[in-house]
């Protein structure tokens, strides 16, 4: 009955309302989305139970749901009714016209639009058209005292919002607590200041929507929707003016920059449980999407990711629950920091989680490559080059070349090093593993110098580490000294490839006689490809020693078996790779 008679109110209210031109208009202000389609759709819902149901434009890509238009006595009745039926949110309040821009619902309706005088008796009997003077409405703000008193309607979390708004925008840099004391005030003072207000320090409704609408002016153009993904099983806003949906591969859903902003985002979703979630961080972290430097915390049913370079920043973020693993990476250009923290708060508020994961064969039809995980690159180092164990914690002998401006170094693509010593004049670098590892086999350097023309074989990772184990590639000892005369070096004939410089060159007893040395670059002769220098062992012992690391050496001659060689080759040598 109550509903019945205050639907005849409101009707009989907003006649009067849009009559008396001398009386404020006001409105009811029930929601605010981020998205057209989900405003609607809540207009709809509404308008099933009751009148006067609109829909305007707030700025900002949000949209608002209002009652109106009323006189203000009217709209404090429509709160109290409406609020006590639960017909609308507690946090309801009442809005100026300004606070709103064009509207959209009903559609074709202009409310906003001032009624116009109608014509005079002596101009509808003039003949002649007369032009229409354009009128320019007034915008009218609240009073200190309305001020003061919509402010009053505010609840706590409105109160902390204002708070976080305003130091946001410079003016507060105290607690937010939903408390307006004396230092609240001299900042809203200040923001009216600035803004060209009278100086009350007191926001009207207007300013506090002029203050949300700076706010959210990075966010123009983004245009945030509420995503579902049913088969993923996932709901959240994203930023659909720059992405679009590409593609999807299990165990992700691809979104892909569509314009200028290089951004990208996937969705993670699949069935598992905790060692499934492991594994997944893992391998994450080996995709270019997630760049090296930055934090990294894996808890006991979640993790999060985020790495960062002068391209971009990568935040991912990922949870465990019921045996449903879902979450998502937000890849945004770097130098964009407050839209991107901007948008990665609205995905992180709005991510819900829906009954239903990926299937694993989801994407199964697509293109595969052996540099792609699931439609994703995976991160590649800038360098990679051979290595030998010389002792029993791992410790490792390597060509400089590799080691230089490099932000991560690793063992076996596994292990992170740190340099322990950089020898430029020789050539060698010297690397300790950041955990303590145990070599299945560490060099013995040979006592004395080898035999010229004796055989000697080069173990290394000739690919860069694309066939998972170092080869042996076979030649002879030609000089106990460089082209010039050099000492300190010897020349092979042997024909490398660059992936084998740092590696070990082994005598046939299986003794290491010396590191091999890249290709000379920047000469101006093009020496034969089976023209190769290693440095000699008394000088890669000499790096060695200055560093503190104790070497073996062996004085057996006795030649080993190929297969014997091979296995002692491939249980020492490391691939080392430089990651920027």
């Amino acid at each position: 009955m109550t509903r019945i008679f205050l639907s005849l109110f409101l009707l009989f209210s907003s006649l009067s309302a849009a009559l008396a031109q001398e009386e404020d208009v006001v409105w009811v202000q029930v929601e605010a989305h981020a998205s057209l389609t989900v405003a609607s759709d809540r207009i709809r819902t509404y308008s099933q139970d009751i009148q006067d149901v609109n829909g305007f434009t707030l700025g900002g890509g949000w949209y608002a749901v209002a009652l109106g238009p009323y006189t203000r006595d009217d709209a404090e009745t429509v709160l109290q009714v409406y609020r006590a039926e639960r017909i609308i949110p507690r946090d309801s309040f009442i809005a100026l016209s300004g606070s709103f821009g064009q509207q959209f619902w009903p559609v074709g309706a202009n409310l906003l639009q001032p009624l116009q005088p109608a014509p005079s008796a002596v101009e509808t009997e003039t003949p002649a058209a007369v032009a229409e003077e354009e009128v320019t409405p007034e915008v009218v703000d609240e009073t200190p005292r309305e001020a003061r008193a919509s402010e009053s309607r505010l609840n706590r979390e409105e109160r902390r919002e204002l708070q976080s708004l305003l130091k946001w925008a410079g003016f507060y840099n105290s607690a937010i607590d939903g408390a307006f004391g004396r230092g609240t005030r001299a900042s809203m003072s200040d923001w009216q200041a600035a803004n060209g207000y009278e100086i009350t320090g007191i926001m009207t409704t207007l300013q506090r929507a002029a203050l949300t609408e700076q706010y959210n002016a990075v966010l123009k153009g983004m245009d945030l929707q509420i995503i579902t993904e049913a088969e993923a099983g996932i709901e959240l806003q994203l930023p659909m003016g720059v992405l679009n949906k590409a593609n999807t591969e299990f165990p992700f859903v691809h979104y892909n920059a569509s314009g200028d902003i290089d951004a990208q985002v996937l969705l993670i979703s699949q069935a598992g449980d905790q060692t499934t979630l492991f594994g997944l961080y893992e391998i994450m972290q080996t995709l270019a999407i997630v760049p090296l430097e930055g934090p990294r915390e894996r808890k006991k049913n979640s993790f999060v990711l985020i790495g960062e370079d002068g391209r971009m920043i990568s935040h991912t973020e990922v949870s465990l629950k019921n045996g449903q693993i879902k979450g998502f990476t937000l890849a945004w250009p770097a130098g964009d920091e407050e839209r991107r923290r901007r948008i990665l708060g609205v995905m992180q508020k709005s991510f819900a989680r829906l009954d239903r994961v990926l299937d694993s064969t989801a994407g199964s039809d697509a293109q595969q490559s052996i540099d792609l995980v699931s439609g994703l690159e995976v991160r590649k180092p800038r360098l990679s080059r051979s290595g030998f164990y010389v002792d029993g914690k791992g410790t490792v002998v390597t060509t400089a070349e590799v080691v230089s401006e490099c932000t991560r170094i690793t063992l076996d693509n596994d292990y992170d090093a740190e340099l322990l010593g950089n020898d430029a004049a020789s050539g060698i670098a010297v690397l300790r593993p950041k955990e303590t590892l145990a070599p299945i086999t560490v060099a013995q350097f040979r006592k004395g110098d080898p035999r010229l023309q004796s055989e000697i074989a080069v173990a290394g990772y000739s690919f860069g580490g694309v066939l998972g184990a170092p080869t042996l590639t076979f030649g002879t000892l030609e000089e106990l000294q460089g082209l010039r005369g050099e000492q300190g070096v010897t020349r092979l004939a042997l024909a490398p490839l660059a992936g084998d410089a740092g590696g070990p060159v082994f005598d046939t007893a299986g003794a290491v006689v010396g590191m091999l040395l890249p290709k000379p670059v920047g000469s101006a002769q093009q020496l034969p490809e089976d023209v190769s220098f290693a440095v000699v062992t008394p000088m890669v012992r000499d790096v060695l020693s200055k560093a503190g690391i104790v070497t073996a050496t062996q004085s057996s001659n006795a030649a080993l078996a190929p297969e014997d060689l091979t296995t002692q080759a491939s249980g020492m040598t490391v691939l080392v790779s430089c990651w920027n």
